[in-house]
This record gives structure tokens, sequence and C-alpha cells, in this order.
């Protein structure tokens, strides 16, 4: 009997790195869901597929949330779906290669909550990660690859 295919779930709206998780996807035979709230396109590959959710608050959260299992890859963005999906037995992988493990989740939370209080205060002084570079981009292929071996095994 064979394992069931690896899915790699995309929160797609704002993810950096989709064209590498199509090569990378590729390689391994996984296949691809495309999440967001508005059309991508999308190569044409029988393996990857485009979801298109309502535009509802947290929608493609929902959806990836709903569909993660033991043999998907999530890549986000999104801690608080990270969390969720790690509940659910996925690996979870940051868009820079960091990945999101049951030891790191609740702190990133904590992080998150804590800048979260201090923008609020700050009067509109705005901020968000640093621009995404080329480093960031081979980490998270070197990362989608390590992720995709495990689950091979």
């Amino acid at each position: 009997m064979t394992a069931p295919a690896i899915t790699i779930l995309v929160d797609a709206d704002a993810c950096p790195v989709k064209d590498e998780v199509y090569r990378v996807a590729d390689r391994f035979k996984a296949e691809v869901r495309i999440v967001s709230n508005s059309p991508f396109r999308i190569p044409d590959n029988p393996r990857i597929k485009r979801i298109v959710v309502d535009d509802g608050f947290d929608a493609a959260d929902d959806w990836i949330a709903e569909n993660a299992t033991d043999r998907s890859v999530v890549v986000t963005g999104d801690i608080l779906l990270a969390e969720r999906c790690l509940k659910a037995g996925a690996q979870v992988l940051a868009h820079n290669g960091k990945p999101f493990d049951a030891a790191s989740i609740g702190s990133a939370i904590a992080t998150r909550a804590i800048m979260e209080d201090l923008r609020a205060g700050m009067d509109g002084i705005g901020g968000g990660p640093p621009p995404f570079s080329k480093a960031d981009r081979s980490r998270f292929l070197q990362a989608l690859d390590r992720v995709l071996v495990g689950l091979k095994r």
C-alpha cells in the first residue's frame, strides 16, 4: 500500500515563494493547492490546483486548516494559521524557510501579541517584516526540500 500523496497547501494572497513551491513540488511529485480570496495564475500541471474561497474573514485560513493533515506542508506567514495546521499534524513553513513547530509556536504567538500591542500604542507608526531577500528565498527552498524528503520516508 502506498502512502497518500504529499500536499503543499499555500496561503497564497501574500506568498512570495509560489514559483519555488511549484518547482520543488514538481521534483517530488507533490500535490499543490494555491488557496486565496482571488484567482492567481498557476502553471498548467494536473497536480497544481487553485482554490478560490469567498471574501469572508479568514476563509482561506479556514480552508487550509480544515484540509491540513500529517501528509501536508503548509506555507504561510500567518502565525495563528500555523498553529491550527500544526494541531492537524501538518509541517508548517514560513515564506523565509523558518519552520513553525510545537516548540516554537507558543513563543511566536506571544511575540505576535506583544508586537500588536506595541503597534496599537504607537499612533499609526507601522512596521512589519523586513523586505524579502534572496537569502530568504534560498532558505525557503532548502527548508521545503528538507521537509518533503522527510515526508517521503
